[in-house]
């Protein structure tokens, strides 16, 4: 029985992957570690696809089959085709899980990220929402099974956040779907707070707000190249909150990127190297940023269905203290566990922008 001829770009997926796994299992590829890597990571990328299309694939088929019995044998007809409405409904399920995975993909959703947090207007009570927001993605990262590194940590004199930047990695390779970037995409923009102040004695709620930023890591291997001519490093004591030096020497670092005018600085380490390090790579994801912004830019057609902007004035949430009240005003998500949410729980709001995301793109594949 020859196959269906439905999603003809997973058959020439299906194909690829083929070749990619005769690749991977070559001895000499894997001396070259840069090529195995970028092979591995295609081949993790391709491999749900793979499997949803031989899940559709064997769906199909089983209908033929069916309906050849029938056929064959009327006598019988009514008791076989009895099968089919069941293998109809599983087949279609298995069509439309392949067409979500066969919808264009940002190409950056396997990488890693960094997260900065700024506080915004509120003073004080604005640093220690930014702290809230700092511990929900530590904790959302310990759910999910990363690493988050602390880059850079500036507190406040209540011990909130003024400015902190964090570096979070997948553990091991999968599928780009699963990847970190995949889910924290959506994070950039203001975060706004409803609550009533610890500095506030009338028990007043107020609203303030905290920044968010989150930028596609650079892969390790070069990907943005800094010319160390272009770019000035500046080196001076750190300090903590309410301008205590927390260090009696020079070990905080500032570096400034000439062309741009774009500039990194982390002060967390005690080593000035460790700061330096990372700093650079800081720099280097804010570069890609920028590139990838320059390039969004010129093809703005080509992301209409992206729910995502790069305005990062963008109002995307209201975190409601005395309701327990969780809103994201992109994808009309409300929830009144806001308390779980902050202790990590961010999966289910983090997944309505990936599936309003998805239910854009299936809109838009469907007008062409």
């Amino acid at each position: 029985m020859s196959a269906p001829t439905r999603f003809e770009g997973a058959v020439a997926l299906k194909s690829e992957h083929q070749d990619l796994e005769k690749q991977l299992a070559d001895p000499d590829v894997h001396a070259d570690q840069d090529r195995a890597r970028k092979l591995g990571k295609r081949y993790a990328e391709l491999t749900p696809i793979v499997k949803a299309y031989d899940e559709w694939v064997s769906a199909t088929e089983d209908i033929e089959t069916v309906k050849e019995m029938a056929a064959e044998d009327p006598d019988e007809a009514d008791q076989i085709m009895g099968e089919l409405p069941e293998m109809e409904r599983h087949a279609e399920e298995a069509a439309e899980k392949l067409r979500h995975l066969l919808l264009p993909r940002d190409p950056d959703d396997g990488r890693d990220v960094i997260l900065e947090v700024k506080a915004g207007e509120g003073g004080d009570e604005s640093a220690l929402f930014a702290g809230d927001l700092l511990r929900m993605y530590l904790r959302y990262a310990e759910v999910k099974g990363w690493r988050a590194e602390i880059l850079d940590n500036a507190e406040s004199d209540l011990g909130g956040t003024k400015s902190a930047t964090v570096a979070i990695k997948r553990r091991g390779t999968g599928a780009a779907e699963e990847g970190v970037w995949a889910h924290l995409k959506y994070e950039g923009g203001v975060h706004r707070v409803q609550r009533v102040p610890v500095t506030e004695s009338q028990g007043r709620i107020h609203t303030s707000a905290a920044g968010v930023l989150a930028l596609p890591e650079p892969e390790e291997t070069g990907e943005i190249e800094i010319d160390p001519n272009e770019i000035r490093i500046d080196v001076y004591r750190s300090s903590g909150p309410g301008g205590q030096s927390v260090n009696t020497t020079d070990s905080a670092v500032r570096i400034t990127h000439l062309p741009t005018g774009i500039v990194a600085s982390c002060q967390n380490e005690k080593s000035q190297i460790q700061n330096r390090e990372a700093a650079m790579r800081i720099l280097r994801a804010r570069l890609l940023a920028q590139a990838q912004e320059e390039a969004e830019a010129e093809a703005e057609a080509a992301r209409r269905s992206q729910i995502r902007t790069v305005d990062r004035s963008e109002r995307i949430r209201t975190y409601n203290f005395p309701e327990n009240r969780i809103t994201d005003h992109r994808t009309g998500y409300k929830a009144y566990n806001l308390d779980a949410v902050l202790d990590g729980e961010l999966e289910p709001v983090v997944r309505s922008a990936i599936d309003a995301d998805a239910a854009a793109k299936l809109a838009a594949a469907g007008e062409d």
